[in-house]
């Protein structure tokens, strides 16, 4: 049985770091195991929905391939395109079976975290070995859920300012009173 192995690349930061991870699974694999295995390499929590999207640029909405968890739950969130397809009965092999072939990794709509994956070789199965796996890495991956009170400033009324950096969208909320 063949495997596929991935790089997956996150946007340069401000300062021009690069962060990416090379994955390896076997084609057999649903694209929810894949989905997996990309969240795991970058010690994100595997705790929102996600889609896989042919379009790679801003409006991955308009795909006109799509796979998103939301298929599986039987929530149609297509805002554009057709229909989104199963993330869970996919196979990987099935979508990514050309070499440079890419596609947009979307996890947590909330916070938008966008991955360019790219399927940068064929392997072979090696008997025993767990896949998904990372098999490579560089640069630090970000960290999911930032500190907000590094990142946020208190204004006289009360109110607290935030800012997200992986999107730099501003978050006020009214700072709560301790008890």
């Amino acid at each position: 049985m063949n495997t596929l192995i991935f790089k997956i690349s996150l946007p340069e930061d401000d300062a021009g770091n690069a962060c990416w991870r090379e994955v390896e699974t076997t084609a057999d694999k649903p694209l929810s195991k894949l989905a997996e295995g990309i969240i795991n390499a970058f010690g994100f929590d595997f705790d929102h929905a996600y889609g896989f999207y042919s379009d790679l640029s801003y409006d991955y909405y308009s795909s006109q391939v799509k796979y998103e968890l939301f298929a599986d739950m039987g929530e149609d969130m297509t805002m554009d395109g057709p229909p989104a397809l199963s993330v869970e009965k996919t196979k990987t092999g099935r979508v990514f079976t050309e070499l440079g072939q890419k596609m947009q990794f979307v996890f947590d709509y909330g916070d938008e975290w966008r991955f360019l994956i790219e399927l940068r070789n064929f392997g072979e199965k090696v008997p025993c070995r767990r896949y998904p796996r990372t098999v490579n890495a560089q640069g630090d991956a970000p960290v999911q859920y930032p500190d907000w009170e590094e990142d946020e400033a208190e204004y006289e009324d009360g109110e607290v300012i935030g800012v997200n950096p992986q999107t730099g969208q501003v978050v006020r909320f009214e700072k709560r009173q301790k008890d």
